[in-house]
């Protein structure tokens, strides 16, 4: 039986150039409707490239953001997970690349599965101003 909970794209931005949010909904819910929680953010149009990253051979990129912690939980919870935010899933390491099962994969991605944690320390910002 499916989860009534789905990991799915929410369009946004304007027309001819769209901006997804990844989002957690129920499943019966409108595709624009309020979700539960949003994950993240995909854009499909590549970033531009300067001419001397275009000299070098450097590939355009797409812009991704992505809430790992989040994303392993409500997979963890058993949340679906729509074709195109499991093909992201499998690009960023969250899924391995034979998920759901090979007879039903469209595309095929060779990465490792998860990688080890960093910690990461930064200096505090003072976000208000002293008086």
């Amino acid at each position: 039986m499916s989860s009534p909970i789905r990991i799915r794209l929410a369009r946004f931005g304007r027309k001819h150039q769209p901006l997804y949010n990844i989002v957690v909904a129920n499943r019966g819910k409108a595709r624009d409707a309020l979700p539960i929680e949003v994950l993240g953010t995909y854009n499909p149009n590549p970033v531009p490239l300067t001419p001397e990253e275009k000299a070098s051979g450097t590939k355009p990129f797409k812009h991704i953001e992505l809430d790992f912690d989040r994303s392993k939980y409500w997979l963890g919870v058993g949340a679906d997970v729509s074709d195109r935010v499991s093909y992201l899933f499998k690009k960023a390491g969250l899924l391995p690349e034979t998920w759901p099962a090979p007879s039903k994969l469209t595309q095929h991605v060779e990465r490792a599965t998860t990688k080890d944690i960093k910690t990461v320390y930064e200096e505090p910002r003072e976000f208000f101003r002293k008086r």
